[in-house]
C-alpha cells in the first residue's frame, strides 16, 4: 500500500490582499490591459462625429435598392413564367443578362426578385434539398413541399438581412402548382403572381388579358407582353424577356427576346408623309418667315444709309 501523500496549498490570496499583493497587481495589470486594448486608436473606425448616424446611413450602401419584374400564372395547359434580366444597384444598372429563372429540377422552377446573391444561393440550396429528398424517398418532391422547404429555411433567417421575393412553380402528381415565398417566411399559394418593382405594371396587362382557357401560344405571349410593358414603365426592369412553359412533361423555355426589339414589334414606326409639319410644324415656318423679314429690314436700312 503506497504511503499517504500530503499537499500543502497556500490559499492566502483569497483573503483581502494588501495594496501591493500579487492578486491586486494582477488585477491592476488586467484592467490596464483592457483599457489599452479597447482604446479607440486600436480600431479602424470611420472618423465621423456621430458614429450611430453613420451606421444608419451606410446601410443604404451595403444593401442598395434593387428592382425587377417577374410573373407567373396557371392556366388550362400548365404554367407560364416570364421574367426580365436587368440587375440594378440603386440608380446604377449592374447587368442586363441576369438569369432570373432558377431551374431547380426538370419539373420545378424558381424566380428571382430582391437580392440576386440571396436568391441564387438559397434556391440552389433548395435544389440540393429536393434532390436529397428524391434519393431518400425514391419520389420526386411536390411543388408544395419544395416551397415549404424554402419558406422554412428563409424563416430561420428572418431579420438577418435577406432580401428575397420568389415564386416556386412546377408540376407534380397533383397537377400544376404556383407558390410565392419571401424572406419574411411568407408562403402563399395562388393562380397569378407578379413580383418586383415593375409588378404593378405587369399586373395591369396580366389582369386584362388573362383567361383560363388560353392556348399555350397566347399565354406565353401574354406573359411576354406583360413583362415588356413593365420594362417600358419601370426603369429598374429591362434587358431581355424570358418566357417558360411548365406542363406535365416538365418545363420548356419558349422565348428570350430583347425588350428593344420587342418595342418596335409592338409599336412599329410608320412613315410620316409631311416631315416638316411633323417635326417643325407651324413654328418652323413662322421662324423662317421671321428670319426672312429681319433680313429684308436690314437690307432696306443699309440702302437708306448709303
Amino acid at each position: 500500500r503506497p504511503p499517504a501523500m500530503s499537499i500543502n496549498i497556500n490559499l492566502d490570496f483569497l483573503n483581502s490582499p494588501a495594496h501591493d499583493g500579487h492578486a491586486n497587481r494582477a488585477l491592476n495589470d488586467t484592467v490596464r490591459g483592457l483599457h489599452t486594448s479597447v482604446n479607440a486608436a486600436n480600431f479602424a473606425v470611420p472618423g465621423v462625429e456621430n458614429f450611430d448616424e453613420f451606421q444608419r446611413e451606410v446601410i443604404n450602401y451595403v444593401k442598395p435598392n434593387h428592382g425587377t419584374t417577374t410573373l407567373g400564372f396557371i392556366f388550362e395547359h400548365g404554367i407560364v413564367i416570364a421574367v426580365d434580366s436587368r440587375a440594378s444597384q440603386g440608380p446604377y444598372i449592374s447587368s442586363q443578362t441576369v438569369k432570373k429563372v432558377i431551374e431547380i429540377n426538370p419539373f420545378l422552377l424558381g424566380t428571382m426578385a430582391g437580392g440576386a446573391a440571396d436568391c441564387q444561393f438559397w434556391q440552389r440550396n433548395l435544389g440540393i434539398q429536393c434532390r436529397l429528398h428524391e434519393l431518400e424517398t425514391g419520389k420526386r418532391i411536390t411543388v408544395g413541399a419544395a416551397s415549404k422547404m424554402l419558406a422554412n429555411t428563409l424563416y430561420s433567417y428572418k431579420g438577418k438581412g435577406l432580401s428575397m421575393g420568389t415564386m416556386i412553380a412546377g408540376w407534380d402528381l397533383n397537377g400544376p402548382g404556383l407558390y410565392y415565398v419571401d424572406s419574411e417566411g411568407t408562403r402563399l399559394k395562388g393562380q397569378r403572381f407578379s413580383v418586383g418593382s415593375g409588378s404593378l405594371f405587369a399586373y395591369g396587362v396580366l389582369d386584362q388579358g388573362y383567361k383560363w382557357d388560353l392556348s399555350v401560344k397566347d399565354a406565353c405571349e401574354l406573359g411576354r407582353r406583360a413583362i415588356y410593358h413593365a420594362t417600358f414603365r419601370d426603369a429598374f426592369s429591362g434587358g431581355t424577356v424570358s418566357v417558360y412553359h411548365v406542363s406535365e412533361k416538365g418545363w420548356t423555355k419558349v422565348t428570350g427576346d430583347d425588350v428593344g426589339e420587342l418595342h418596335y414589334g409592338y409599336y412599329p414606326s410608320e412613315p410620316v408623309p409631311d416631315v416638316d409639319a411633323h417635326c417643325g410644324g407651324l413654328g418652323k415656318k413662322e421662324a423662317e418667315a421671321r428670319e426672312a423679314a429681319e433680313k429684308a429690314a436690314r437690307q432696306s436700312t443699309d440702302a437708306m444709309e448709303t
